[in-house]
């Protein structure tokens, strides 16, 4: 029996499976900032407030200023965001905010309702300002979806990296050889080591094998193999731009060929709920993305406390985070 399910190419956003619902990843090759922090580049034929065509190697997305995604209402779900390269400005409906990149990650539990920004700022003027990051979208149950807001950063420094000599395992959510990662959102599917929720960023050397570690109990597993040449996994060689739903109750050997190889890998037990979809907002029923809807018009999920749907912070800032009680933590 082969331990691949199968192989598919990977759009925008990647396919996902329970209890994962849009993992989305963004290579942008932003040029110089200008004072405003948006790119020191013509905008010219780009669609403003809507860019998702890759012009010159970057793209504005709903930002007309700066790059990025100005405020917008979530109910019913988590999201994790992965700033590998770059920065991230946020800035939230709780009055939360703020600046991670370089490898630090936020989690951000919307459950009943919250409004957020996300804003990539270019803070270099002389040099350019490279973006690479993911977004994933993890289910809440039924019992969490109306859970109070919640915000955290779990930076760089302090998340789990296990090295070897050819190979490095980034612990953003879940167990890896023993190896935990920090404390997941208290109400989150992952915060149940039961339900063995993982989320790793897996990058092993070119001309080398590396053995991804089998599950402790029936879960749904994918690898995102994303950056590299060719891999070659149970006989079956693989390209980038790939991903691998794979059975998690073996443990399965990567001989990587070429360039190094880059992977992102999810992982966790199905919620098996029924899912209704609608936009930004994850229920169980139709009547209830109706109720979100109306709900969301009426409170607006509590307003918005800053001067701009495209916030942004002073460029000087550095990274932190502010949180709902007004605590600040600068890194």
């Amino acid at each position: 029996m082969s331990t691949i399910k199968s192989v598919f190419p990977l759009g925008f956003p990647w396919q996902t499976q329970d209890p994962f619902l849009f993992c989305v990843y963004h290579l942008d090759h932003y040029p110089e900032g200008n004072e405003e922090l948006g790119p020191k580049a013509s905008l010219e034929g780009r669609t403003l407030g809507n860019n998702f065509t890759l012009k010159d190697g970057w793209r504005m997305y709903h930002g007309k200023t700066v790059p990025g995604f100005p405020a917008h209402p979530h109910r019913g779900f988590e999201t994790i965001t992965i700033v590998n390269k770059g920065y991230c400005d946020h800035s939230d409906s709780l009055g939360a905010a703020g600046r991670f990149g370089m490898g630090d990650v936020q989690w951000m539990t919307a459950g009943r309702g919250v409004q957020h920004s996300e804003m990539f700022p270019l803070l270099s003027t002389d040099t350019p300002n490279p973006l690479e990051m993911f977004q994933i979208w993890l289910n809440l149950p039924q019992k969490s979806k109306f859970v109070a807001p919640y915000f955290a950063m779990l930076w760089h420094e302090d998340i789990p990296i296990i090295k070897t000599e050819s190979s490095s395992v980034k612990v953003i959510a879940g167990t890896y050889n023993e190896h935990a990662a920090l404390d997941p959102a208290p109400n989150s599917w992952a915060a149940d080591s039961a339900n063995e929720v993982a989320i790793w960023n897996i990058h092993v050397e070119a001309s080398s094998t590396y053995t991804l570690p089998k599950a402790k109990s029936d879960v749904t597993r994918t690898l995102y193999f994303y950056e590299g040449d060719r891999i070659v996994m149970d006989g079956q060689t693989i390209t980038p731009n790939h991903g691998i739903i794979v059975d998690a109750s073996e443990a399965i050997e990567i001989k990587v060929l070429g360039k190094n190889a880059h992977f992102l890998m999810l992982q966790g037990k199905p919620i098996k709920e029924p899912i209704a979809k609608y936009g930004p907002f994850v229920m169980n029923s139709d009547e209830e993305i109706q109720q979100a809807m109306q709900e969301y018009q009426l409170t607006q999920f509590g307003g918005w406390p800053w001067p701009q749907a495209a916030h942004v912070h002073d460029k000087n800032k550095g990274r932190f985070a502010k949180y709902p009680d007004g605590n600040i933590v600068q890194k």
